[in-house]
Formats: structure tokens, sequence, C-alpha cells
């Protein structure tokens, strides 16, 4: 009893811990470790996890015609959700409302539809003994993980305040860091390989769950005033064109273009293959 009472203090302190650490940080950790965890599990090298980050980023390079058109509706789609940006932060916030608090409670909680997809995978392949689902997992980790650095990169980028920063959604390269949203992003990955993956039985089921989950944190996230409607989509499109890549990565490793990286004396060889057909 006596151990037991001591341990709350200090898990409590702990729980603090977390809730102070910089979200950057927060999730720089946790996308590097959906990164490693994905390669360990499929017994590749760090080679294999270079390439994959290299056919992911290099993509666009072998985009066909339907690829392009998804991105263009992408583009068009966060475009009509700029402009409604205003009206739906005053319908979540209210106009006479400025809530110019800067802080994000649920940052932790609204990671859990995404834990609970990947985890709830990885149970069922544990306690079924299938290795399809143990595939399916490393995909939503790998999906995950790239989704996450990706959305830090664009962050970076972009530099747009967050609606609890400012009250107009035209802020851009300004320090911030709304645009696009992590949350959304790393649960559509997620979630989109729920829905799509498997069997034809179940997939009513499984995109009820994958598309639900990840709808839901869009509303999460938007109620909280941490994001623009914009940063959603934008997050939402990003989040599903990686989780296509990481379901069809078997076919993108397999083709002759690649990105092949070697170490040399002081410094780093960079080489790119692309065959054109």
């Amino acid at each position: 009893m006596h151990d037991m009472n001591s341990r709350v203090p200090s898990i409590a302190r702990l729980g603090r811990l977390v809730r102070r650490l910089n979200p950057r940080i927060l999730w720089s950790a946790v996308a590097i470790g959906m990164f490693v965890s994905p390669c360990r599990a499929d017994t590749t090298s760090l080679g294999g996890v270079l390439q994959d980050a290299g056919l992911y980023f290099t993509a666009p390079l072998r985009w066909d015609e339907s690829d392009w058109l998804q991105f263009g509706a992408s583009v068009a789609a966060i475009g009509v959700a700029h402009e409604l940006d205003g009206r739906v932060r005053s319908h979540f916030v209210g106009a006479g409302d400025p809530s110019l608090d800067r802080q994000d409670r649920h940052n932790l909680r609204d990671l859990v539809p995404a834990a609970a997809m990947i985890g709830g995978t990885w149970l069922g392949a544990v306690g079924l003994g299938d290795r399809a689902g143990y595939e399916e997992g490393r995909e939503m980790l790998e999906a995950g993980a790239l989704s996450a650095l990706t959305t830090e990169l664009f962050k970076a980028a972009a530099g747009r305040l967050r609606p609890n920063e400012s009250t107009t959604p035209d802020h851009w390269r300004e320090g911030g860091d709304s645009f696009p949203s992590r949350h959304v992003s790393v649960t559509f990955a997620v979630g989109t390989i729920l829905a799509e993956s498997g069997g034809d039985d179940f997939r009513w089921i499984r995109r009820v769950l994958g598309y639900g989950l990840s709808a839901a944190t869009v509303y999460a996230r938007l109620h909280e005033n941490q994001h623009w409607l914009s940063d959603t989509v934008a997050g939402a499109a990003l989040g599903i064109a990686t989780a296509q890549f990481a379901m069809h990565r078997g076919a993108a490793v397999h083709t002759d273009s690649g990105l092949s990286l070697a170490p040399l004396p002081g410094g780093l060889f960079v080489q790119y293959r692309l065959v054109l057909n």
C-alpha cells in the first residue's frame, strides 16, 4: 500500500510534465517513433527507411493524370474552405468572444482516435494471428509518421496563426503553426488505411470507423478553436494521399525509379534515378 501511494505523486508529476511539453517536440517524437517502429517490424534497414521516405517525397515526379486531378481537387477544396474560415470560426466561437487564449488543452486527447485505430488493428492481428493485420498496422504507422513529418514542413513554410491567436484567417508567415492540422492529417492517414484495407466483407464497418473517427477529429479541432476550416481540409487531403502511398508502397518500391543515398567522408551522396517511358 505504501509503494502504491508513493507512486501516485510521481505519476501526477509525469502527467503535468507531458502537458507542458512543446507540442512540436511531442509530435516530432511521436513521428520518429512511428516511423522507426514499422521499419523494425518489417525487418528493413535504415536504407529501407530512407528509400521509403525518398519515394514518398518524390512521388509527384511519378504522378499520373488521376493523381494530378486529385491534387487539383484538393487545392480547390482548400480554397473553398478558406473562403469559409471566418464564418466557421464564428459558428463555433461566437462573434462576441475572441477566444485568443493560445492554448491547446486537448492536444493529447485528440490523438486518441488515431491511437485507437492503430492499437485496435495490432490487437486484432495478435489475437487472430493475422499476418495481413500486421501489415495493415505497419502501413498505419508509416502513413501516420510520414503525414506528421510532412505537416511539420508545411507548417514551417506557411507560418499561419491559429484562430486562437488571430481573428482573421489571413495571417500567414508570422511564425504560427496552424496550417495544416497535424491531428487531422495523421488521423486521416490512419483512418483511410483502416477504411480501404482488408476484404470487402466488413467494408462498411471499416469505413464508418475510419472516416467517422477522422471526421470527429476535424470537428473537435474546429470546436476547440484550434484550427481554421482550411487547415483541416488540407490535413485531410494530406492524410488521404499519404495513406494511398503507404497502401501502394510495394508497387512504388519495385519501379525502376528511386532515391539512392550513400555516406561519404564529410558528407552524403544523393542520387535520384527516374526512368521515363
